[in-house]
């Protein structure tokens, strides 16, 4: 099993930023990729961001945050963080990070953290 553990979210107005952190413990080495998703209240989870775990780190974002979020990863701490810039109000949501295996299937969530954004 793998556990993750999100921190960094909060209240901020537009504008700002924030960065939230996700650090993975566990069966690490099971771990291919890396993601970061938000779920509104009565609404689908949307993809945000997600890198690979292994050498390449490759990076891949929805088109909604492209260009101001930033998704990094420390292999040495098993940690990937979001650093999320020029945030606006409709980025308000719980953010999740999640695991997924080598078939790309994301099968391990974290809790959960806040992100409002006031206008």
């Amino acid at each position: 099993q793998v556990q993750l553990v999100e921190s960094g979210g909060g209240l901020v107005q537009a504008g700002g930023s924030l960065r939230l952190s996700c650090a993975a413990s566990g069966r690490t080495f099971s771990i291919y990729r890396m993601g970061w998703f938000r779920q509104a209240p009565g609404k689908e989870r949307e993809f945000v961001a997600a890198i690979s775990w292994r050498s390449d780190g490759n990076t891949y974002y929805a088109d909604s945050v492209k260009g101001r979020f930033t998704i990094s990863r420390d292999n040495t701490k098993n940690t990937v963080y979001l650093q999320m810039n020029s945030l606006k109000p409709e980025d308000t949501t719980v953010y999740y990070c999640a695991a997924a295996n080598p078939l790309g299937k994301y099968e391990h969530w974290g809790q959960g953290t806040q992100v409002t954004v006031s206008s």
